[in-house]
């Protein structure tokens, strides 16, 4: 099996050959997947590009250049033809090369990008081979290009769990369907692989059938050598994975606490004043340029965010305080190692020493964002909240057992606070948000009745009036309720948001009904044990590696063929091995909307734990925080591509 670092260099290969002499464009998507596996801005502008400019551009015109590059993470479709053609039409450019997946709208592209840029112009197409992909450890894989595409909240509707096929979804997510499935079927021939499509969830069943009978991929796989099974699991069937505090993990909470790199969906901006001599009282600063995690050229930083992804909390941080020794002590600083426990602030000590040493600082730029990045989020005070959702989680998972739904929403809402009686300690509009989305995919399918309709009601009065209260709305609230200041925000948009949020917790709560073997996610515990939290996927990777390899009964095999359709069919006469994932030597589980780092940790330690000779390798859409998931559920019109870097 290719290494996903290696397969995501191999992907910029095209573009750094045609760089030279040209302005490079970049969607947002590439953008993110340079930024982490292809070596950065810095990589284009080494191979001889001019410039880097996103996509579509600030300032229309191509920089003065007459050649451009224009790299974009799906087909020449829709906003990216507009985008490309708006960057044409100036006249500037007269010879460009475009860099895309799949097939362009209206037609030959070359014919496209020729006609915009009027006569005498020259155009070449490169269709990618592998895709686009953000290698965030060497089990861990994003398509960003995919970033919006989110499984339906609810259980598929009456008629049974084969229903939806690719016809019956919206336009839009049909064409994000085909989009992924052409870059999954790009990735797995880099791999060399042949594939076993499965599938947990109503889209991943549309996502693994169309994988696995479209003719390209059938065509591939008659070449393959190496043998895979590639298991599509639907995100919705366990939000409380995705919204919960459960994992001891720094990179989890790294990502949860630190604003956002602009225009991106996974890195963080670190602040690097404190490596500077300037006095500010400005905690952003946007005078100097954040640091961030993706370190792809600096081989110390790589290793010391695979701990941060791998180890736990305790153990990455003395991780970092060792790197930062052995850094310290390689450029001759004075530094005085101390034992014990590691704190923020003898990192920060630790950090002072190459403060005015630029050599040193140049040699380890990489690893001193990383430690900056953890001493910045061991003070924030968002993670001193952290323990207070888990113990509340726990709380719940304990009230669920015990009691009606309605009571338990009715202690929740003894804790929703106007803006102005909120103490720092107290939980905000979009923590509830957090808290409500666990609760009802914990709890799973709930009895109505007028008492939960009550309940229910009164929490949507508190919440709706809170959000009212709200000085001004967080950017998650303002993308929730549609208002972008506190003066458009009316109660009724308020009342008008909450509703749709109760009609989607519905929906989630409803989301494993049809289920058989994976219909619950929570264990009520009993005199001797606590009730607990049972992951999904944990049960979904227990099943895989079960070493008596029963039939699965909500692991669904998708055919890719005559061949198969007969082995089915032959199975329930006769003793026919049905195929099975856990038959592979690697083992691919693609969760479709979003994965978080503590459910990676777990699925990686299940396997080697269970199975020990299988390799494991993780894809996704998005890497999601609680609040990243909450804002993929509630905020409209998905997917839609973010055209901001």
């Amino acid at each position: 099996m290719a290494a996903l670092p290696r397969l995501c260099r191999q992907a910029w290969e095209p573009v750094l050959a045609r760089a030279r002499g040209a302005v490079v464009f970049l969607d947002a998507a590439a953008a993110e997947a340079l930024h982490w596996g292809g070596g950065g801005a810095g990589e284009l502008l080494a191979a001889g590009a001019l410039a880097v400019k996103p996509l579509p551009p600030s300032e229309g015109a191509a920089g003065g250049s007459p050649r451009a590059v224009f790299v974009l993470s799906g087909p020449l479709r829709g906003w990216a033809a507009a985008a490309v053609r708006a960057v044409l039409e100036t006249g500037a450019v007269r010879c460009c090369a475009l860099l895309c997946a799949g097939e362009a709208e209206g037609g030959e592209p070359e014919e496209s990008l020729r006609r915009w840029m009027g006569p005498g112009g020259r155009a070449e197409v490169v269709l990618r081979g592998a895709p686009l992909l953000v290698p965030l450890t060497a089990e861990l894989g994003l398509l960003p290009a995919s970033a919006g595409i989110v499984p339906p909240a609810g259980g598929p509707r009456q008629g049974g769990p084969g229903e939806p096929g690719l016809g019956a979804l919206p336009g839009e997510l049909r064409a994000a369907v085909r989009v992924l499935v052409g870059e999954l079927d790009a990735l797995l021939g880099a791999m060399g692989l042949r594939e076993e499509c499965f599938a947990v969830g109503s889209l991943s069943r549309v996502l693994a059938a169309e994988l696995a009978s479209c003719a390209p991929a059938r065509n591939r796989r008659r070449m393959a050598t190496h043998r895979a099974a590639v298991v599509f699991v639907d995100r919705t069937l366990d939000l409380a994975g995705a919204v919960g505090h459960h994992g001891d993990n720094l990179a989890e909470k790294i990502l949860s606490v630190l604003p956002k790199l602009p225009g991106h969906k996974t890195d963080v901006m670190v602040n690097m004043v404190e490596l500077t001599a300037l006095q500010t009282p400005d905690e952003a600063c946007s005078i100097i340029a954040p640091g961030c995690l993706a370190q792809p050229n600096d081989p110390a930083a790589k290793a010391l965010w695979e701990s941060f992804m791998n180890l736990k909390q305790k153990e990455a941080v003395m991780e970092a305080r060792r790197h930062l020794v052995e850094a310290a002590s390689r450029e001759n600083l004075p530094i005085k190692m101390s034992m014990g426990r590691v704190t923020p602030e003898q990192l920060s000590s630790y950090i002072q020493l190459f403060k005015n040493n630029l050599k040193a600082l140049e040699n380890h730029c990489g690893l001193l964002q990383l430690v900056l990045a953890t001493v910045q989020t061991l003070k924030h005070p968002q993670i001193s909240k952290w323990d207070n959702f888990l113990a509340f989680e726990r709380l719940l998972l304990q009230s669920i057992g015990e009691s009606e739904m309605p009571n338990v929403l009715n202690q929740l809402l003894t804790m929703i606070k106007p803006y102005n009686e909120r103490m720092p300690d107290d939980y905000t509009c979009e923590d509830f948000l957090v808290l409500l989305v666990y609760m009802y995919s914990v709890v799973g399918e709930i009895k109505g009745g007028k008492e939960l309709d009550k309940a229910e009601e009164e929490v949507k009065k508190a919440l709706a009036k809170a959000i009212c209260d709200e000085a001004e709305p967080s950017p998650l609230l303002q993308k929730i309720t549609g208002c972008d200041s506190a003066q458009n925000l009316t109660s009724q948009k308020a009342t008008d948001a909450v509703d749709k949020i109760f009609k989607t917790l519905r929906d989630i709560a409803r989301a494993r009904m049809h289920m058989k073997q994976f219909n619950s996610i929570h264990n009520p515990g009993s005199n001797t044990h606590q009730a607990s939290y049972k992951p999904l996927l944990k049960q979904l990777v227990e099943e895989i590696c079960n070493p008596d390899r029963p039939d699965p009964v909500d692991i669904e095999h998708m055919s890719s063929g005559l061949t198969d359709l007969l082995k089915t069919g032959f199975s329930m006469f006769m003793k026919v091995n049905r195929p099975h994932p856990g038959d592979h030597p690697l083992l691919i589980i693609f969760m479709v909307g979003g994965v978080t780092v503590s459910e990676v940790k777990m699925v990686k330690d299940l396997v080697a734990t269970r199975k020990p000779g299988t390799q494991v390798l993780v894809l996704s859409t998005a890497l999601l925080t609680p609040l990243d998931a909450v804002e993929l559920l509630f905020t409209t019109d998905h997917p839609q591509p973010d055209t901001d870097i």
